[in-house]
């Protein structure tokens, strides 16, 4: 997240991507309730009574965290992290807590062309709900591809019902667009006239609220019934709970009251499915189609072909830099992805050019590293990445932002301090010593040991040689990489 000034001298702020999706949402008018971003005494009512000061059930505080300093600006344009123009945010109601400043009140877009994700497939909720047929309107807000049992599940209630479908994937994660393709590759079995609209709808960390907040956005959108499998209690429309399904000797999906116990074949279950996607197993045509299955591949890629990260960390002169080489040598030779290089002293000379070596400094220089690690694993390459990175709180960010698209290896490189000072090619501990570097890891400046790390290594211990081929052990001990000669 960043702020800067425009010309016009309304201050400019980055949400994060979770952040920019309730915004959108509220530009869709999928939150036809709010106007805006919550201010503290509605923030407060939703959080501990469910619902808005006038009374109006609601199941989650839309807020939005902003520095001290913007907060206390009347107008703050929000952009996208390409910088451009999302929207404006009026701020008439600020507030704070013990914890941050927030923005509140109403939204409006900046402009008329707004160019986020598969903008053209989403229209706003208003214009979607208008467009539907009268009659009942069965919604369905899947976060999973859409398998031949749920397919059925869905034909079987539209029948009952004698309703139109409403599809409304969610388009969060690392591969949102991955899940629009299945939903679309899933439209030759269902009903005629079934519309699909993608939402940014994320997760807000209560299941309970989140589903019950998907049943306000899809009563926007148009729908009268939300088909889920949670108890939704106060939804604005009616939940109906999908029937039990069960394949039979055709390998067809039918109500289980319908399928003889004796007649009745085995499902996959979700850990069979798991490990069938990470093995790279093809998916039987009874669980799903093959377009489907494709996505759901693509969704979920095996995990010799998922994008990861190992992170080093460790004082100066460890050893990090070499073991991060060595390591990058061996992945390019005998690995089939890219493989990225994200050194401390290298990236500090580009990427980080200008920053110091203030706590502050040092954790941005950490999460820029972050950042790119990230997407590198995204797209299924490799970061190896060898800052010293002396925060728990910085590495703990790394690591999340990089497990929400792919596999995180923290290793700590534990050669003691004397060992590192021993080396001291560059002359820096000396330097620190002397007192001529008074921001200094490990002398002038703490080094936060890691309790979390997935292996620990001493290079005055181990040979280089050695110590990779543990780094090695452990990946293809996890799946991420196949063993080799």
């Amino acid at each position: 997240m960043s702020a800067n000034a425009t010309e016009s001298d309304c201050p400019v702020w980055v949400p994060d991507p979770a952040e920019l999706s309730d915004v959108e949402l509220l530009l869709d008018g999928a939150f036809p309730c709010l106007r805006g971003f919550l201010d503290a005494g509605a923030a407060e009512s939703v959080r501990t009574a469910g619902e808005l000061p006038d009374g109006t059930r609601w199941p989650v505080p839309i807020v939005l965290e902003v520095p001290d300093d913007l907060a206390r600006h009347e107008r703050v344009e929000l952009r996208d992290e390409e910088g451009a123009p999302v929207a404006v945010v009026d701020n008439v109601s600020p507030w704070w807590d013990e914890r941050a400043a927030y923005l509140a009140g109403p939204v409006r877009a900046a402009s008329a062309e707004r160019g986020r994700t598969l903008r053209t497939l989403r229209p706003p909720a208003p214009v979607v709900r208008a467009g539907l047929p009268p009659g009942p309107v069965l919604g369905l807000v899947p976060r999973h591809p859409l398998d031949r049992r749920r397919l059925a599940q869905i034909r079987h209630v539209c029948g009952e019902l004698g309703a139109t479908v409403l599809l409304l994937p969610r388009l969060t994660g690392p591969r949102p667009q991955a899940l629009v393709r299945a939903t679309f590759a899933a439209m030759a079995e269902l009903p005629e006239g079934t519309t699909v609209v993608p939402v940014p709808l994320r997760s807000h960390g209560d299941g309970k609220r989140d589903e019950l907040l998907a049943a306000h956005v899809a009563a926007a959108y148009g729908a009268t019934h939300l088909l889920s499998e949670d108890v939704v209690e106060h939804a604005p429309i009616r939940v109906v709970e999908p029937p039990e399904m069960a394949r039979d000797e055709a390998d067809r999906w039918r109500p289980a009251a319908d399928v003889p116990a004796a007649r009745r074949r085995p499902g996959l279950g979700e850990d069979e499915l798991s490990e069938r996607l990470a093995a790279g197993d093809e998916l039987p045509g009874w669980f799903a189609s093959e377009p489907v299955a494709r996505e759901w591949s693509r969704l979920s890629p095996p995990l010799h072909r998922r994008g990861f990260t190992v992170f080093f960390t460790g004082l100066s002169g460890a050893g990090k830099s070499t073991l991060a080489r060595e390591l990058r040598d061996e992945l390019t030779r005998c690995d089939a992805r890219e493989v990225t290089l994200l050194d401390g002293d290298v990236v500090r000379r580009s990427l980080c050019a200008g920053l110091g070596f203030s706590a502050e400094d040092r954790s941005r220089n950490v999460r820029r590293i972050g950042w790119v690690a990230a997407e590198v694993t995204r797209h299924g390459g490799v970061a190896i990445c060898a800052p010293i990175a002396p925060y728990d709180a910085d590495r703990a960010e790394v690591r999340a932002r990089v497990g929400e698209v792919g596999e995180f290896l923290l290793v700590h490189v534990a050669t003691p301090l004397t060992e590192c000072e021993r080396r001291d090619r560059k002359g820096l501990y000396a330097r620190a010593r002397s007192g001529d570097l008074p921001e200094f890891t490990g002398v002038s400046a703490p080094y936060e040991s890691p309790e979390d790390a997935d292996l620990v290594l001493d290079t005055s211990r181990l040979p280089v040689r050695d110590c990779v081929g543990q780094v090695l052990a452990l990946l293809r001990q996890r799946g991420w990489v196949r063993p080799w000669t």
